[in-house]
C-alpha cells in the first residue's frame, strides 16, 4: 500500500517513515517543497498524480504558532486552502486523505476533554486557519479521516522534549507554565495509528465511519508536569537534567493566546479503530531514549 504524505521534514512525516521500515506492506512516499507547496495550488494535483498513491496523509502545515499571528494570508493560504487543495486531489484520484490538525482549534474554556461534538472556537490565527483546512478537508473528499492531535513530540524536528533537553544543559532551573493543560503526544504513535489506519482501510473498502476523530497520548498533565518527567527520565539515562520551576501563563506571554485547556477525548478513535495510544510518560521515554541512548 503505498502512501504519500505531504511534507519532508515535519515530526509526524519523519516518525512515519522511520515507522513503516517495521511494516513492509507499506511504501511511504514524502512529498514537499518544491515539487509539492501548498502554498502553491498549482503543485498539488500534479504531484499527488504523479505519486500515484493508495491513500493521501496530509501532514505538513504552517506550524509557527506566535508568527502566524503577523502572517494570516500566508497560514490560511497553507492550513486553510492548502489542506483543501491535497483533498481535492486525493478525491480526483479515487483515494482517502487523512488530514492532521490541531487541538488549537479550541479555545480552552471547558473543565473536561474536549469531544469530536463539542464546539471549535479559535483562539488565535493558527487554530483558526487549521479550522479552515479541516472544513475544506471535508467539503473536497467525502472519504476523509481528520485526527485533531496535540503537543506533539519526537526524535525530530523543534518540539518541547528537546527544547527542555537543550535548556537543561545550559541552566540550574527551568521556569515553565503550569496552569495549561493537555496530553502530550509522541508523533512515533501517531504513526503508528496512521499505518493502523490505512491498514484498516485498505481491508474495508466499505468503510463508512469517515470523519473526525480526536488522536492523543492517553494521560494528561500540566507543561511544568511534563517537564519535569522529561528532566527526571533524561538524569535515568545520563542525560542534562535542571530544576522545575513552576510559572503561570501571564508570566510567559506569548503573541498567540494558548488554550488554557487542550485535552482531547480519544474515545471514538479507540472504537471506531480498536487502537489506543500509550501513557504519555512511557512515550516520552521512548522519544528520550533514541535521543539519549543511540544505538
Amino acid at each position: 500500500m503505498r502512501l504519500v504524505v505531504t511534507g519532508r521534514d515535519g515530526q509526524v512525516v519523519r516518525s512515519l517513515v522511520e515507522r513503516a521500515h517495521a511494516h513492509t506492506e507499506f511504501e511511504v512516499i514524502a512529498l514537499g517543497r518544491p515539487e509539492l507547496d501548498l502554498a502553491k495550488p498549482e503543485t498539488i494535483a500534479p504531484a499527488l498524480a504523479i505519486a500515484r498513491p493508495d491513500l493521501v496523509v496530509s501532514a505538513a502545515a504552517y506550524t509557527a504558532v506566535d508568527h502566524a499571528e503577523d502572517e494570516p494570508d500566508l497560514a490560511f493560504a497553507v492550513n486553510g486552502a492548502g489542506a483543501g487543495h491535497v483533498a481535492e486531489a486525493a478525491a480526483g484520484l479515487g483515494v482517502p486523505v487523512i488530514h492532521l490538525s490541531t487541538d488549537y482549534v479550541f479555545d480552552g474554556s471547558g473543565e473536561g476533554a474536549y469531544s469530536e461534538d463539542d464546539e471549535p472556537a479559535p483562539r488565535n490565527v493558527y487554530g483558526a486557519s487549521k479550522l479552515a483546512g479541516e472544513q475544506a478537508v471535508a467539503k473536497a473528499n467525502p472519504r476523509h479521516l481528520i485526527l485533531r492531535t496535540a503537543w506533539v513530540y519526537s526524535p525530530f524536528g523543534r518540539n518541547f522534549v528537546k527544547t527542555m533537553l537543550k535548556l537543561a544543559a545550559d541552566r540550574d532551573e527551568i521556569a515553565v507554565v503550569a496552569d495549561q493543560w493537555g496530553n502530550p503526544t509522541s508523533a512515533l504513535d501517531i504513526a503508528d495509528a496512521l499505518l493502523h489506519s490505512a491498514a484498516m482501510l485498505r481491508g474495508n473498502k466499505g468503510f463508512a465511519s469517515f470523519g473526525v476523530y480526536h488522536l492523543a497520548g492517553t494521560g494528561e498533565t500540566n507543561w511544568s508536569g511534563f517537564a519535569r518527567h522529561i528532566l527526571d527520565t533524561s538524569q535515568a539515562f545520563g542525560g542534562p537534567y535542571a530544576r522545575v520551576r513552576d510559572i503561570a501563563t501571564v508570566d510567559y506571554p506569548t503573541k498567540a493566546q494558548r488554550p488554557r485547556n487542550s485535552r482531547l477525548a480519544t474515545q471514538k478513535f479507540a472504537t471506531a479503530f480498536g487502537w489506543v495510544a500509550p501513557g504519555w510518560r512511557e512515550s516520552t521515554e521512548e522519544v528520550e531514549r533514541c535521543l539519549l541512548r543511540p544505538a
